[in-house]
């Protein structure tokens, strides 16, 4: 290792993860992954490595990385690497938060049939085609342009891009550098939500932990309702990945780097690989933000249908949206000096403090909001990103629950059915396309996100700000 392994973990978080750790043990390898832990100790062992591997609370196995795993890289050093396992498949796999001025007792009596609509308007599920028109010269489009592409198009709102990370749009997109297959996969699958922990959510104002912050986001009082968007680049992102894997493991070869697990593929940031790497996963970040734009716009007029109003008077504004599945050149003070990094944060969310001049004018004082997805049927989070984030962990936080089962031992030991009627219990309305993807994304699959945003509060990396109580849910 040339840097340190640090976790953030409280009691029934730290118990996770060694058991994980002692499950692995017992029988080597679960689904071809490293426990969580030997995960970071290989990063903290890549080439160009900077500050400290850092595993957040909601930290999982994943493929190379954890996912919940943040690593930072020195630009000015030749042999740093970039590498696709520390981003991800889902490339730009993200949160989006829109607010209303509705209250929880004007949905109540409609709930369902809202519930309803936004299923019937937002194509879900693995296989699902999108109902936006785009041809394969739209896709080259949205590919370099991000929002911007949404914008010129009719849907999205200037508001939105000011309220979103990288202003909806990475310029190093270079849509030359994703492949005709990547393209394919992603032409038809555009403004879909997807399957897996993918979901659209209406959800409502539980807590207000920080008034002053909450109030700069339009959060004013419980009972508010919000709506939350998770979702990600589709096939055309998984694509990109797999692709870089391919090319950079031919590189590694070339330029002799060793890495302690084969999962961690990776090429010189400098190096055409590396290169080419950036261009296609910001063009795929490109495809999520006008993903999560599609379906904004589809749930705007869900609901401005179902109110009879429009989705102004409604204030259907977005609150922010947050990727957390991405690799990121910022600048950032190591020793006191500064210095250009590339971030990687694979299930980690951006969580920049107050006064940060990439946040946007009316977050200045409270710093930039971050969107903590919870699982199916529990909480979600907003918190704020602090100067203690800043230094400790290059301004990261954690991303969600994370799981606490893997997806083929949630199925074998939850029945689906358990699942809707807990749910039922709870006042939750659901709709989903496959019953059976249910019992993966079971609460109990997951670890507790109160737990985990409770961590990163305590340990001052962002601060709680609001919780929200989902009402509806719709599914893949």
């Amino acid at each position: 290792m040339k840097v340190e392994g640090v976790f953030y973990v409280n009691d029934p978080l730290e118990k996770i993860m060694f058991d994980e750790l002692r499950q692995h043990a017992h029988h080597q390898g679960f689904g071809g992954f490293l426990p969580g832990m030997k995960q970071i100790a290989n990063v903290a062992a890549l080439p160009g490595i900077v500050g400290k591997s850092v595993g957040l609370p909601d930290v999982h196995a994943g493929y190379g990385f954890a996912i919940g795993n943040m690593a930072a890289f020195d630009m000015s050093d030749p042999s740093a690497v970039v590498s696709p396992g520390g981003v991800g498949f889902d490339i730009n796999c993200g949160v989006r938060l829109l607010r209303t001025n509705l209250s929880e007792k004007d949905v109540l009596p409609v709930k369902e049939q809202l519930a309803q609509s936004l299923f019937d308007h937002i194509p879900v599920g693995v296989g699902s085609k999108g109902v936006i028109p785009m041809s394969a010269q739209d896709l080259e489009e949205a590919l370099e342009m991000g929002m911007d592409w949404s914008l010129r198009e009719g849907y999205a709102w200037v508001e939105d891009k000011e309220h979103c990370e990288e202003y909806g749009r990475m310029l190093q997109a270079d849509p030359r550098k994703v492949s005709m297959r990547a393209k394919k996969r992603g032409l038809p699958q555009l403004g879909t939500l997807g399957a897996g922990n993918h979901y659209a959510e209406i959800q409502v104002v539980d807590e207000i932990y920080d008034k002053h912050a909450a109030s700069k986001m339009g959060l004013d009082y419980k009972g508010q309702v919000c709506v939350m968007i998770h979702s990600g680049s589709r096939g055309l992102g998984h694509q990109v990945a797999t692709d870089a894997l391919v090319s950079m493991e031919k590189a590694m070869k070339r330029d002799q780097i060793e890495v302690n697990d084969r999962q961690l593929a990776c090429a010189r940031i400098s190096s055409t690989e590396g290169q080419d790497y950036l261009k296609g996963m910001a063009s795929a970040a490109n495809y999520a933000w006008v993903n999560r734009s599609s379906m904004t716009f589809l749930t705007r007029q869900a609901f401005a249908k179902m109110f009879n109003s429009t989705p102004d008077d409604l204030d259907m504004h977005v609150i922010y949206d947050v990727s957390h599945n991405i690799a990121k050149v910022e600048e950032h003070f190591i020793d006191g000096k500064q210095r250009t990094l590339l971030v990687h944060r694979k299930g980690s969310t951006r969580a920049f403090p107050p006064h940060h001049p990439l946040i946007p004018v009316d977050y200045q004082l409270t710093g930039q909001p971050v969107l903590i997805g919870g699982t199916m049927g529990t909480c979600s989070y907003v918190l704020t990103g602090t100067e203690v984030g800043m230094s400790e962990t290059f301004g990261s936080t954690c991303h969600g629950a994370g799981r606490a089962l893997s997806r083929a031992k949630s199925r074998r030991s939850i029945g689906f059915e358990q699942v809707l009627a807990s749910l039922q219990e709870k006042g939750i309305s659901i709709r989903v396309a496959s019953p059976k993807l249910v019992m993966e994304e079971a609460p109990e699959s997951y670890k507790n996100v109160t737990d985990v945003v409770n961590t990163c509060h305590a340990a001052g990396i962002s601060r709680k700000c609001v919780k929200l109580r989902p009402i509806a849910v719709i599914k893949g």
